[in-house]
């Protein structure tokens, strides 16, 4: 276990946040040089009907506000399950210093899952990453989350 577990676990109530409005349960936070709080958030792609309002976009825009740049050097990006193809990409063009994730996403997951667009020696900046931070905690919400929305719909 990492320094990061506190962070994460601020992430994992903004997923289960995000599950009791039926989102998809995913939580970011990012954190300054200093490990203290900048922006959280929780997916929010249904309610506003945009399909950029992942949790980690929404956690790097407040961030990005709050810093009054969009410059997030210095900053971490903690989130419950490992940025798809876009949060990833927003992560290296906003600067992070680097991403820590809960659980793995072998189906769309982006920081070294399926595919590895954060270490991609092509671009010019490549974020370190952390991964499995609390991560069985992290797919316990997502499977829960699956499993009664299956039932629902059977």
């Amino acid at each position: 276990m990492t320094g990061y577990a506190p962070a994460m676990r601020l992430a994992l109530t903004e997923a289960v946040r995000a599950g009791a409005r039926g989102e998809v349960p995913v939580g970011a936070v990012v954190l300054d040089a200093d490990g203290s709080v900048l922006a959280q958030a929780g997916n929010d792609r249904e309610s506003l009907a945009d399909p950029t309002a992942h949790a980690e976009i929404l956690a790097l825009r407040e961030a990005a506000r709050v810093r009054g740049e969009w410059r997030l050097t210095g900053c971490t990006l903690v989130v419950t399950l490992e940025p798809c193809t876009m949060c990833a990409g927003a992560s290296v063009l906003a600067r992070v210093d680097r991403i820590v994730y809960g659980a793995a996403d072998a189906k769309g997951g982006a920081a070294g899952s399926l595919w590895d667009v954060v270490r991609d020696r092509r671009l010019n900046h490549r974020p370190e990453v952390l991964r499995d931070v609390l991560a069985d905690e992290c797919a316990a919400v997502l499977t829960e989350f699956f499993a009664v929305r299956r039932m629902r719909e059977q």
